[in-house]
């Protein structure tokens, strides 16, 4: 059986734009009929890693997401002694490893890049850079697949590889299925994206214009956003390599960052610095299950807040009674709410997650 951990937060934005659509909008979504504003889980899972708790208590076990690899692997190799043209080679034969390579300005086809991102874990950068070296040698290596294994690994130490997965299209084995599932985060109630019409001085031409210097306009949106996380506690083990201490001091990093990380689209025009509201952390080996459907009707009212922990606290009862199953182990925090029965902190919720791994 499998171990599954998982979160329901409610985190309250004010007059912010955290995450744009093409056209620089809040991102939306129709849900229940009525349209709620939304995060994608896709820039979730960027300030997740970009936090702190995974930036600074992770710093060892966190891959890299780039095009690039030819060129940092040739810019080594160069500082090392070896010449620009034998280190161009090597390196591009190791970066292909990851996935096709171009080049995307014919007038300096020195410079090559990936067609697509490669998501390279600490160990695997160490590995493209020995085989580089190897290649530099003259050492008679394996070709095509066998010359991969020396490099790509199924498991490893990456914690944001193990988390969130990767793909890699030219070599499928080597892909990571993501032991953390992370949804869309709509807002409870209904909401629209508003429109801003701003201006700015020109401070040396005061006297002779008094208009504005420059107009713009940009769109916000603020609301209580719904946010689910499902963490599938063995797989992240295994993604892992095994490493219990590692997965466990992981989850604990992910509880922390989910009740503080935001996506940062227009921060310095809106400071959206939120923290959770409500968090509700369970964990057990029954299937998961999200609660969005408690916001298919939008909360109304005076207090969205509490109507929509209520509504949330009433779908985990309904479906448990509905499909009789006994209530899973679970934590809950409240903001005004700490101190009182049923209620712990973020330090308590971070622990209780950690221990997942034990429980597994």
């Amino acid at each position: 059986m499998t171990t599954f951990l998982q979160f329901h937060l409610l985190t309250v934005y004010g007059p912010s734009n955290p995450n744009r659509d093409d056209q620089g909008r809040p991102k939306q979504a129709m849900v229940g009929g009525a349209p709620r504003l939304r995060l994608s889980s896709q820039s979730v899972k960027r300030a997740l890693r970009e936090s702190a708790f995974f930036a600074l208590d992770l710093a060892d076990h966190q891959g890299k997401r780039t095009k690039r690899l030819f060129e940092k692997l040739k810019e080594k190799l160069v500082e090392e002694g070896a010449s620009p043209d034998a280190a161009h080679k090597a390196a591009e034969q190791v970066a292909g490893i990851f996935g096709k390579l171009e080049t995307p300005d014919k007038k300096a086809p020195e410079k090559i890049v990936a067609t697509t991102l490669a998501f390279v874990s600490p160990e695997e950068w160490r590995l493209a850079e020995d085989l580089a070296a190897r290649i530099l040698s003259g050492e008679d290596l394996p070709k095509d697949k066998d010359l991969r294994k020396l490099v790509l690994r199924r498991a490893d130490g990456a914690i944001d590889i193990a988390m969130f997965g990767r793909m890699l299209a030219d070599d499928p084995d080597f892909s990571r299925d993501a032991a953390v599932q992370v949804g869309h985060a709509i807002t409870t109630h209904r909401a629209l994206a508003e429109e801003d019409w701003f201006s700015a001085v020109d401070d040396l031409n005061k006297a002779e214009e008094t208009g504005a210097g420059h107009l713009g306009e940009h769109s916000f949106g603020s609301g209580i956003y719904y946010q689910y996380v499902c963490v599938n506690v063995d797989l992240l083990v295994s993604n892992l390599d095994g490493d219990a201490a590692l997965a466990a001091k992981g989850l604990e990093a992910l509880a922390r960052a989910l009740a503080i990380a935001t996506p940062t689209g227009k921060q310095n025009s809106h400071a959206h610095h939120p923290r959770a509201a409500y968090i509700r952390a369970e964990r057990g080996m029954q299937a998961p299950r999200d609660l969005t459907g408690a916001f298919f009707r939008p909360i109304s009212g005076d207090d969205w807040l509490d109507g929509s922990v209520v509504a949330l606290e009433k779908l985990v009862k309904d479906l448990g009674d509905a499909y009789a199953l006994p209530e899973l182990e679970h934590l809950r925090m409240r903001v005004g709410r700490t101190g009182e029965p049923g209620y712990v902190t973020l330090e308590e919720i971070a622990a209780f997650a950690a221990a997942s791994v034990s429980a597994a």
